[in-house]
């Protein structure tokens, strides 16, 4: 009787020891620079909206308009996402981004230092990220639904139908890098409002500023994903 017992306790222990390994997506190491990337982040508002005309939009693909609905659909879609593979698409989503707003400004626009400090403490984040795993990972094939994706993403601009082309808000497109940056990489800011639990809130305007008070709601930008 005691050989079972002590095999069960075991087994348990063993659950325990590998619990935190199964839970944590994101590297301990990513939490310093994604946490620096969020501090600028928090300065979004004044930079990418006070600083441009109203209603002043960009020109991006309707794959980089990229929201949490649009995690939550790519979910439904894939059976067992795994949630490395949605991190390594958000960062080929906003690093395009990034350049398309830097691109549009003037050398003395008031946002552009603030875009480019942006745009470097976000691919310092991505070095991190890539450092944080093995190169095997990287080269893994991708669901056939991100890959496609990916193959959008990274194609010639001037081999893009005209209909893939959408207009949207740079503080719009920033606001979906935050969002989606919470959710993707929660371990990093469990300790804050935006934790885990911020995936799963309605995406409605009410939903959105219960989870989130200090975030002003854009109007939509259509998103055919």
């Amino acid at each position: 009787m005691v050989q079972p017992s002590l095999c069960f306790l075991g087994g348990l222990l063993g659950l325990f020891l590998m619990a935190p390994v199964l839970m944590a997506s994101t590297p301990a190491s990513m939490c310093t620079p994604l946490k620096t990337l969020n501090d600028s982040l928090s300065h979004r508002r004044r930079y990418m909206k006070h600083n441009f005309p109203i209603n002043y939009t960009i020109r991006v693909h309707h794959k980089e308009i990229f929201k949490l609905s649009n995690i939550s659909k790519m979910k439904l879609k894939v059976e067992g996402l795994d949630e490395l593979v949605l991190q390594r698409l958000w960062f080929q989503v906003n690093q395009g981004i990034l350049k398309k707003i830097i691109r549009v400004l003037p050398e003395r626009h008031p946002s552009r230092p603030y875009t480019a400090e942006l745009e470097r403490r976000f691919r310092d984040a991505e070095g991190v990220f890539v450092q944080s795993h093995p190169a095997e990972v990287f080269q893994q094939e991708l669901p056939e639904t991100i890959q496609d994706i990916w193959d959008q993403l990274t194609e010639e601009p001037d081999r893009v139908p005209e209909s893939s082309w959408r207009f949207a808000s740079p503080k719009s497109l920033v606001d979906n890098l935050c969002h989606t940056m919470c959710c993707l990489f929660w371990e990093c800011f469990s300790s804050t409002e935006a934790s885990h639990g911020y995936c799963e809130v309605s995406h409605s305007k009410k939903g959105r500023k219960a989870s989130s008070p200090e975030v002003k709601v854009e109007p939509t930008e259509p998103s055919e994903w």
